[in-house]
């Protein structure tokens, strides 16, 4: 696989309003956004918004994540090229995650599903 520490220095805070976006344009909420990154990385709002605030990396992000949900390992399918199950790197993995689930936010995708309950 391709070199990818550009990718992990990138500022979280950089893309989030992309994720905004796009989940916005589609009819979402900042609301949801926000749910469903804390429910993947563990974060609560007020983490995630310092973290943003901050303007750390996505190793930091990831990294510092108090937990990475266990129910992640069912987001499956492609993104970005990737087959998700099949990328070795963890954060790669866990950064192609969010994506995921912030496609299927886009959607229109039932919150209980994205969430994998």
């Amino acid at each position: 696989m391709k070199d990818n520490s550009s990718v992990y220095k990138m500022s979280f805070a950089g893309v989030y309003p992309h994720y905004l976006t796009k989940a916005e344009k589609k009819g979402r909420t900042k609301d949801e956004v926000n749910e469903v990154i804390c429910w993947l990385t563990g974060y609560n709002e007020n983490e995630l918004k310092k973290m943003i605030d901050e303007k750390i990396s996505f190793e930091s992000f990831f990294g510092q994540a108090p937990r990475i949900n266990p129910n992640a390992t069912k987001i499956t399918g492609v993104i970005c090229g990737y087959r998700i199950e099949e990328i070795e790197e963890e954060l790669m993995r866990q950064i192609r995650y969010l994506d995921k689930l912030i496609d299927e936010l886009a959607r229109g995708r039932p919150m209980e599903k994205i969430l994998r309950k």
